[in-house]
């Protein structure tokens, strides 16, 4: 169960980095392209290469959105995962604690056990003698 949440906290968190990259990579597109649109203008550029650009520069807009929304909604699904894993990997703890416990005890139990047989053992031979 511990693995699971791990691999799937790790899916997550791989995705939000590629999201945040793409982000970085539209808000340095959306630089560039409002550096050619100030030259466009100081350069007199026609009309239809302008509005070009600012459909260009609308759909960069809109993509970034886009990906920011994911990336709000992966980093909720990112932070229930985390708790979802320190739960499963808190309870693994747990258990592997609990089987210690429980073997050291077993353990004990066994050599309290030989130890009687070889009491039994040795006051049976000294009732004989």
């Amino acid at each position: 169960m511990e693995r699971r949440a791990e691999v799937s906290l790790k899916s997550t968190q791989y995705e939000v980095v590629r999201v945040r990259r793409r982000v970085d990579e539209l808000t340095d597109e959306m630089g560039i392209a409002c550096q050619e649109r100030e030259k466009a203008l100081r350069n007199s550029t026609t009309a239809n290469r302008l509005q070009a650009m600012q459909v260009e520069m609308n759909a960069v807009i809109e993509a970034k959105q886009t990906l920011l929304k994911n990336l709000q909604a992966l980093k909720l699904q990112r932070d229930t995962q985390m708790k979802a894993y320190k739960a499963a990997h808190r309870d693994r703890q747990v258990l592997t604690e609990l089987r210690a416990q429980q073997r050291t005890l077993y353990e004990q139990e066994e050599l309290h056990r030989q130890q009687k047989q070889l009491d039994d053992l040795f006051a049976s031979r000294w009732l004989r003698s």
